[in-house]
Parts: structure tokens; sequence; C-alpha cells
């Protein structure tokens, strides 16, 4: 019985030759995405949650044989957001899927948007500032807390990923598309956190403030440091405060994503508990 096909579907792709195939491997690397302006979101989840952040797919892929692909009502809200739909077969899929264990949904969509200058935050805002994190699995697990935690940016300094990479969308569950980002030099994003009056809190192991002492309840950046060196001195000098967060094992750091982590739901803690009556 052949695979159920999508009304919306524009055309099918049955060959890895077609030059649209090509163009989608292509797009696994950097200057290419950014040549083109448009970067890769794989995954059923991740693409339904970029949908809901309002983006925009400029072309869907699907593959109904590889474990039922197939979702009338996403395929209906991408076409009439004006994306392509392209059912292809599982040996084209598979040429262009970058998951280890892909389930037949990939779509090209706008670059995100990383302008530190367009970033719109609230009052005491809450934001999280990566100094060279190189790792898109943290990044992703970054956007992901901050995400849940309602942080009102995250913004990567001394960038060595893009948020346009498609590892940091994997990672984050598509959630680089519901939180706000931006990425620029660290003499930009402090200058940034000067003219907004946001007191910046550096996450350093040598720090003699305890996390819980410190008072994450006004306009707040946390800034959390590279896997390997942790913040730079630059960094650990322009900060307000400088915390630790408590360990008591062999190890003398945690990982950059626990510690963001654990330092936003501090913050969030200490301002649900001044809200409440």
């Amino acid at each position: 019985m052949p695979a159920a096909r999508s009304p919306a579907a524009d055309l099918d792709i049955t060959s890895p030759a077609n030059p649209r195939v090509k163009h989608l491997v292509a797009l696994r690397r950097r200057r290419v995405r950014d040549d083109a302006k448009v970067t890769l979101v794989e995954g059923f989840e991740e693409l339904e949650l970029a949908l809901a952040a309002g983006v925009r797919p400029r072309t869907l892929f699907y593959s109904p044989e590889i474990g039922g692909a197939y979702d009338p009502p996403l395929l209906t809200q991408a076409a009439e957001r004006g994306a392509d739909i392209i059912r292809v077969t599982k040996e084209v899929f598979s040429k262009v899927a970058y998951r280890e264990s892909p389930d037949g949904w990939l779509a090209v969509v706008p670059e995100v948007r990383s302008d530190l200058a367009a970033l719109r935050l609230g009052h005491d805002p809450l934001v999280v500032i990566c100094q060279g994190v190189e790792k898109p699995g943290n990044l992703g697990a970054i956007l992901r807390t901050a995400d849940a935690a309602g942080v009102g940016a995250v913004i990567a300094t001394d960038p060595v990923t893009d948020w346009g990479n498609p590892n940091v969308i994997r990672a984050s569950k598509g959630t680089v598309f519901s939180v706000p980002v931006a990425a620029d030099t660290s003499t930009q994003v402090m200058a940034w956190l000067s003219e907004h009056e946001i007191k910046l809190v550096a996450t350093s192991p040598d720090a003699e403030v305890m996390l819980t002492d410190a008072d994450l309840t006004a306009a707040t950046a946390i800034a959390v440091g590279s896997e390997a060196r942790g913040l730079s001195a630059d960094w650990l000098a322009f900060a307000d405060v400088k915390v630790r967060i408590p360990m008591f094992g062999l190890a003398d750091s945690l990982n950059v994503a626990t510690s963001a982590a654990i330092a936003c739901y501090e913050a969030i803690r200490q301002r649900l508990e001044i809200r409440t009556p």
C-alpha cells in the first residue's frame, strides 16, 4: 500500500542527485547558510515549536517512509505560511538528514535573528550571557532552560558556534526560535549592558559570594564562560558581583549549561518570593 500523500505537496523528489537535495546538504556549512540567510530545522518537535514561535519556512521536506512522518495539520500550517511542501523518499531523506536517527522532517527556514540592537526587554529582565561557549549541545540546553524560565534573552559573546547551527537548533528542541538571542563582541555586549543598566552577575568557582546571597531580583545578566576556561578576566573584572555555586565533591566545576540552569532558577525563586503577598 503506498504511503499517504499530502494534498499540500508541491512535488516529489526520488533522486539523491536532485539539485535541491545537493543544496540541502551544502547548507550544513555555515558559510553557505550565511550567504543564503537561512538555516535548517530537522525534527517534528523542533519544527512544531518553530511554527508556534511564528517561523515561516521556505521549504518543508518530509518522508512518510521514515517513522510515519505524515501530519496533515503541520503540513497545512507550513503551506499556509508560504512553504514549498516536498515529499521525498527514505533514501533521499537519509542523505539530507544530519541527525543520527531522523524522523522524516526537515525544513529550510530564515536565519535566526541575532542582532543585539534589536533585543527588546521587559521590566527587570533576566538575561544569560554565554562567553565563548563552544558546544552546540550546551548552547541548546541553555536555550531550553531560558525558554522554561522565561529568560528575556540569551546573548553569545566571543561566539564560536552560531545560533543558526543546525545542531544548536536540534539541542535546543527549537527553543532558539522562542527565546530572543543575539551575538556580538564582548566590548559591544558590555556597552549594551551598561546602556540598559543591567547588573552583571558572573559565575566563578573562585568567587566569595554564594549564588543564593546575591540579589537577582532587579535587571540582571548571568554570565557563564567557556567549557574549558570559564569566564575571561575581562568579564570577571566587569562584573558587578561574582558568585559561586556550592560544590561538595571532587570536581572543580559544573557543566556550563547546568550552571546556567541553577543560576536562572535561583533568580526565578527570588523573584517569585518577592511577589508572594
